[in-house]
């Protein structure tokens, strides 16, 4: 079976050793980098599963790197800070990050997160969408969200977006004008085990609005102080 390459990003070199040593004994390959520019090569050569991404680097910052990456390409990444504000998480998120953890950490811990963010991120086997009633999808005009093969038609054209964006829209797709709280959607979509802040759900939303957009018959509605809902629109 081949092993599931993980890449570390970081400076403090004898925090990056320790998480190697933890995840070699897991069966993951690993490889070390230093600094910003030398991530972005190894992650072009590398070709990781994941990326452990700290975020004061030399070169350029993690954020950087993030964003670079994210332009061309879906890999988890999971970015280890001491930077512990909403803010800071937030804005790791909004950069596409898939999970924030703040130093000094559990290596145990982050292990466990490791494994879960490649669970939630595995490929899906595609899967052409099977005329019988046993398929999960549901669709609307101009829009098509199928959970059976983990894909999304938008007027015609299939969209690139993440497992997790994907099953939240679907989520709330299959129940029209039902509203969910965040704390709702966290337990429904992350599990009940999710230990990330509602403020997770709002990122989400806002990547799956940018995706889709608007349409006559229904959008992704915030009700305020509350949570969300799809609006079919009569």
């Amino acid at each position: 079976m081949t092993k599931q390459k993980i890449l570390i990003v970081d400076d403090d070199e004898m925090i990056s050793e320790l998480i190697a040593l933890y995840l070699a004994k897991e069966m993951f390959e690993t490889r070390i980098v230093g600094d910003g520019y030398e991530a972005l090569n190894a992650f072009e050569e590398f070709k990781p599963n994941l990326i452990l991404l700290d975020l004061m680097l030399p070169g350029i910052d993690g954020y950087e790197i993030c964003r670079e990456i994210r332009k061309t390409s879906n890999t988890p990444i999971i970015m280890l800070s001491a930077k512990g504000e909403v803010f800071d998480k937030v804005l790791g998120l909004e950069l596409g990050a898939d999970d924030y953890i703040i130093k000094p950490f559990d290596s145990k811990e982050l292990v466990a997160r490791v494994k879960a963010v490649l669970r939630r991120t595995a490929p899906q086997p595609s899967i052409p969408v099977p005329e019988q009633p046993s398929a999960q999808y549901v669709a609307y005009p101009d829009l098509i969200v199928n959970l059976t093969n983990y894909s999304v038609t938008l007027k015609n054209k299939r969209l690139d977006m993440p497992p997790k964006e994907l099953e939240l829209l679907y989520f709330l797709a299959k129940s029209p004008n039902q509203v969910f709280t965040r704390d709702q959607l966290l337990d429904h979509i992350w599990g009940y085990e999710y230990q990330g802040d509602t403020r997770t759900v709002d990122v989400h939303i806002k990547r799956i609005r940018e995706k889709i957009g608007e349409n006559p018959s229904w959008k992704l509605a915030t009700v305020h102080r509350i949570g969300y809902k799809f609006e079919v629109i009569s």
